[in-house]
């Protein structure tokens, strides 16, 4: 059962479903309006986009690997930190992967991305720190994996799958969100770095 202390996680997570599937399924102007694309991001002042396009995705296995993570992750991080701490960390993870987005692709007219691959990220990596010593079940896979190894799996396989699928994934966004979801918690809670040292010592 879902908890009080991590609405804002529900709430993320059934809106992303919702114009995920909406976009994929019958609605493809949802898309089209959310993508982000940096050669208009500031010429037609497209702002929106930087936060919208996290909340679609180019298709069905590209949401549920997404959420799948979120799930995992994300409901604990609310819990650990409290909402509003939650809510920041997102969005940062968000914004701050589009950054490096747009400074990589902002003269090419054609570039197009979605999906909340870096906020997820960025949550990922942020508790990693908090909790590093977390063990993972991962069907069909029989032995538990390590949180710290499932991260860096993710991010692997991330920027992999969203290779082979020659779309509109974003895998600038996965390394750009993980340092963002790294320096959250330099900057609201350092101490948690010399927890990880003395928990993995």
């Amino acid at each position: 059962m879902f908890e009080s202390g991590q609405i804002s996680a529900l709430a993320i997570m059934v809106l992303t479903i919702v114009f995920s599937l909406l976009g994929m399924k019958s609605m493809p102007k949802i898309i089209d309006r959310c993508l982000f694309r940096p050669y208009y991001f500031l010429r037609k002042q497209q702002y929106d986009t930087i936060v919208l396009s996290g909340f679609i995705h180019a298709d069905l296995a590209h949401l549920l690997f997404n959420m799948f993570t979120f799930y995992f992750f994300a409901f604990p991080m609310e819990r650990h930190i409290g909402t509003i701490p939650f809510l920041i960390l997102y969005l940062v993870g968000l914004v701050s992967s589009h950054a490096c987005t747009y400074f990589k692709h902002k003269d090419n007219i054609a570039y197009a991305s979605l999906g909340a691959s870096g906020a997820i990220s960025a949550v990922l990596f942020a508790y990693i720190v908090f909790f590093p010593t977390t063990m993972l079940m991962i069907i069909p896979i029989p032995i538990p994996i390590p949180a710290a190894l499932f991260a860096v799996g993710y991010v692997a396989y991330s920027y992999w799958a969203s290779k082979q699928s020659r779309g509109r994934i974003n895998h600038d966004a996965h390394l750009c969100g993980a340092l963002s979801g790294l320096a959250f918690v330099g900057v609201t809670d350092p101490g948690a770095f010399i927890r990880v040292l003395s928990a993995l010592a």
